[in-house]
This record gives C-alpha cells, sequence and structure tokens, in this order.
C-alpha cells in the first residue's frame, strides 16, 4: 500500500501545501473533501486564529486533515498541544530541528513527516525519528534553500540513502508531473501554487489572475546572499528587491494586503515555478480528480515504453 495514503488517511496521496494566511478551513476542507489531505497553516503566528481554524474543520469536513507547525516560529507548546486535544492525527513540521517536539508528537500517536531542502536534512530528521519526508526542491514558492537544487535530483539522491516514505513539493501541478515524481521515488505531492489559484482560495482574484497570465519564467528567486530566501512573483516590487540584491523580513509585512486585498506591489507574492503550467481556475475537486486522471494515463502510456 502506498505509504502516505496509509500515514494520511486521505483517499490521494496530494497534500496542499501550509500558506501562511491562505492555507485555512476554507481551502483545506474542500481539498480534504475532494479526496486529498487539506493542512492548516500556523505559520502566520496567529495563535487564536489557527487553532478556531483546526476546531473549524470538523464543522466542514468529516475526513482527515493535517496541521503544519514551523519550529522556529512557535513560542511555546500551546498549538501542539491543542493539535493532540483535538484528534489531529498527521503533523508536518518545518523551519527547525525535527527533534524539538518529535518525542511528544510520537508519544501522542501523531505522524509526522519533516520538511527538508536537503540530503542532510533528510538524513537528520530520520535519525529523529520523523515518519516521512516533504522534499522541497527550488521549483516551488515561499521560503527557499539558497542551495538551488531540483527536485528530481534531490528526490533521488534522498531516496540512495533514506527508505521513508517521501512528498514532493515544488513545481508539481497536474498528473504529469505527480507521475514524475513518483517515478523517481516519491509516494505523494504536495501543491501549493496549483491550490493558492483554486476556485475555493481565499485570495483576491488579482493574485490567482497573475499566476494564470504568468509565464514560465515568471518567478524569481531574492534574496539569495541573506535570509529569507523565497520564490516569488515577478512584480515591480520584487524587481526592486531583485536589483538590490537583499531584503529583510519588513518586506513581508504587508502581505495580507497583497493576499487579500489584490494590491500586488504591497509584498512579494510567494509562488512556484508552476505558474508557468497554469492557466485557469479550477474546485480543488477538479484539480484532484484532473491530476489523478492524468497520472494514471501517464502511468499507463510508460507502462508501455522499452527500449
Amino acid at each position: 500500500m502506498n505509504r502516505v495514503i496509509k500515514h494520511t488517511g486521505a483517499k490521494y496521496p496530494i497534500i496542499q501545501a501550509p500558506m501562511g494566511w491562505i492555507a485555512r478551513s476554507q481551502l483545506a476542507s474542500a481539498v480534504c473533501n475532494a479526496g486529498g489531505l487539506g493542512v492548516i497553516e500556523t505559520s502566520s503566528g496567529e495563535v487564536d486564529n489557527c487553532k478556531a481554524e483546526i476546531e473549524k474543520m470538523s464543522e466542514l469536513t468529516d475526513q482527515p486533515f493535517g496541521v503544519n507547525l514551523p519550529l522556529l516560529f512557535l513560542k511555546d507548546d500551546s498549538m501542539l498541544e491543542f493539535c493532540v486535544q483535538h484528534g489531529v492525527n498527521f503533523v508536518t513540521t518545518s523551519a527547525g530541528d525535527p527533534s524539538k517536539y518529535i518525542d511528544k508528537l510520537k508519544n501522542a500517536g501523531i505522524i509526522v513527516y519533516h520538511a527538508v531542502p536537503s540530503v542532510e536534512g533528510a538524513l537528520k530528521a530520520a535519525n529523529c525519528g520523523v515518519d516521512g519526508l516533504v522534499v522541497e526542491g527550488t521549483e516551488g514558492g515561499g521560503f527557499k534553500s539558497p542551495e538551488e537544487v531540483g527536485l528530481f535530483v534531490l528526490i533521488q539522491a534522498i531516496r540512495k540513502q533514506v527508505d521513508l516514505p517521501i512528498i514532493a513539493a515544488g513545481g508539481i501541478a497536474d498528473g504529469a508531473g505527480m507521475a514524475a515524481a513518483f517515478a523517481v521515488g516519491a509516494e505523494g505531492i504536495q501543491m501549493g501554487t496549483r491550490f493558492v489559484s483554486s476556485k475555493e482560495s481565499p485570495v483576491h482574484e488579482n493574485f490567482k489572475n497573475y499566476i494564470f497570465e504568468s509565464p514560465l519564467n515568471g518567478t524569481w528567486i531574492l534574496n539569495k546572499n541573506s535570509k529569507p530566501v523565497i520564490r516569488a512573483l515577478r512584480t515591480d516590487f520584487t524587481k526592486e528587491i531583485l536589483d538590490a540584491g537583499e531584503m529583510d523580513m519588513t518586506a513581508m509585512k504587508k502581505i495580507q494586503e497583497l493576499y487579500f486585498e489584490g494590491n500586488m506591489n504591497a509584498a512579494p507574492a510567494l509562488s512556484g515555478q508552476s505558474v508557468g503550467i497554469i492557466d485557469s481556475i479550477k474546485s480543488a475537486e477538479d484539480i484532484i480528480n484532473d491530476t489523478i486522471k492524468e497520472f494514471n494515463e501517464t502511468c499507463s502510456k510508460l507502462g508501455g515504453l522499452k527500449l
């Protein structure tokens, strides 16, 4: 059996990325009801709001869902304890050392996947006792490793040394991409930009339309010589960051104005390279159904190939 399906309890091994402020119950429940695994974010730091969103999930879906815990940004154990109390069975951890909470999570019977951008990170997480990995290639949007390693190369390198189930993240927006990820060793995929541009996504139409209209080279890696390194859409705002060669976190302070008011120059519009292959709005259900259909068709075609 597919280990990601076994661990998540979802019908399909398709995970919705935990985008700050965006990955709330409206989007996550739609993904869950369509057979994927919706994930509630906590990286926004809005602890009470995120707790309310976790509670709301039980009203919107009877399917399993996950929660992301960005380790460096958790002030205390309260969010972890809240997940335990509310029956969350699957957690992704990121942005920090997975050993920080692994024992508490595992003792509570929670499945833990840790997000990694490198072979070294994968080995460290495996040694800590995580159940699986979310392997993040440079193609993905948001906060990135300064070392630009493509997703498929990274998965193959990790797979040579680690036998944990892998969820592939970065640049995947359809079934062909999913099949390619499985071919190199993944057992699931995580999609962010594709779900950001979905019908149920809470972001402003300006953001969605910008994704649809962006070309294949429609994103930049920014701030490579400092922190945080990010991948974001090419806008006037990010062009200034590119030209300056650096940025600090103050550039992100108006991110909600971009997301929900549609001001594309309020902050960097975090997006992955998949903007180049996304050209229309779809419901979460259509995204998942189309992805699985294309995945199965692609695998069937490949099954007949011989050299």
